[in-house]
């Protein structure tokens, strides 16, 4: 069995479309949407190929209308781009995010499988620190060999006790430094970090043509271009 398993897409198209892997099966770790310029293609591409989905915060917030308890670096821009995000989706998408389930479980190859955005105690909103310590207890509360989670934006793979915790880190707004697509691949029982570069100017370009305001675009631009949150590398 051959698994894509990808997080955090946030509406970003041209990130999504630089992933070519063959899969037989598609994970998506929850936040399809907001902060990025295509949402509704991003939602309409996951409709059409995940096997499964797991509901993020920003879906969360998109679907009920709810604030998505993002980092403070991001509020504002979460804030704006949500209103943004709201008025481009239609009524049948936002349906489709609201009723994606806060976690998931699988079995595949002989190995279980536990799925949530961010962490198995907080489904949605608890940022996961990369302590070995904290996804210890965290892994051990799940019945899996492997705990998927994503939320941060950082890819890892840590070892804690028999089991494995993968964050494929972000397809569409990756925190890391580097401006590409992350995302995870299973592979006849290995799991790989991997990532590709992507046109990223073509996601400014869309970005700087939207109805929001400049002041939220250019932090935007700063986040895609710098693969870091807003002041980062200041």
């Amino acid at each position: 069995m051959r698994i894509a398993i990808l997080s955090d897409l946030h509406g970003n198209l041209e990130a999504l479309q630089a992933i070519t892997d063959s899969w037989d099966e598609l994970w998506v770790l929850g936040d399809l949407v907001n902060y990025g310029p295509n949402p509704a293609e991003v939602v309409e591409f996951v409709r059409q190929n995940a096997t499964t989905v797991v509901r993020g915060n920003h879906d969360h917030a998109l679907g009920h209308g709810a604030d998505p308890q993002c980092s403070p670096a991001f509020q504002e821009m979460a804030q704006a781009m949500q209103a943004y995000t709201e008025s481009v989706l239609t009524g049948e998408q936002k349906a489709y995010l609201r009723h994606l389930p806060a976690t998931a479980e699988r079995e595949v190859d002989g190995k279980r499988f536990f799925l949530c955005h961010a962490v198995p105690s907080d489904p949605l909103f608890r940022y996961g620190p990369r302590d070995p310590a904290f996804w210890a207890q965290e892994a051990a509360a799940v019945n899996s060999d492997i705990l998927l989670v994503g939320h941060t934006h950082w890819p890892f793979i840590l070892n804690v006790s028999t089991r494995q915790v993968v964050n494929p880190g972000s397809v569409g707004q990756p925190k890391h430094g580097r401006c590409e697509a992350c995302y995870a691949l299973w592979d006849e029982g290995n799991l790989t970090l991997k990532s590709q570069p992507y046109d990223v100017e073509a996601t400014i370009g869309r970005l700087l043509a939207l109805p929001v305001d400049r002041g939220i675009r250019s932090q935007l631009v700063e986040v895609l271009r710098n693969g870091s949150p807003p002041g980062a590398n200041s």
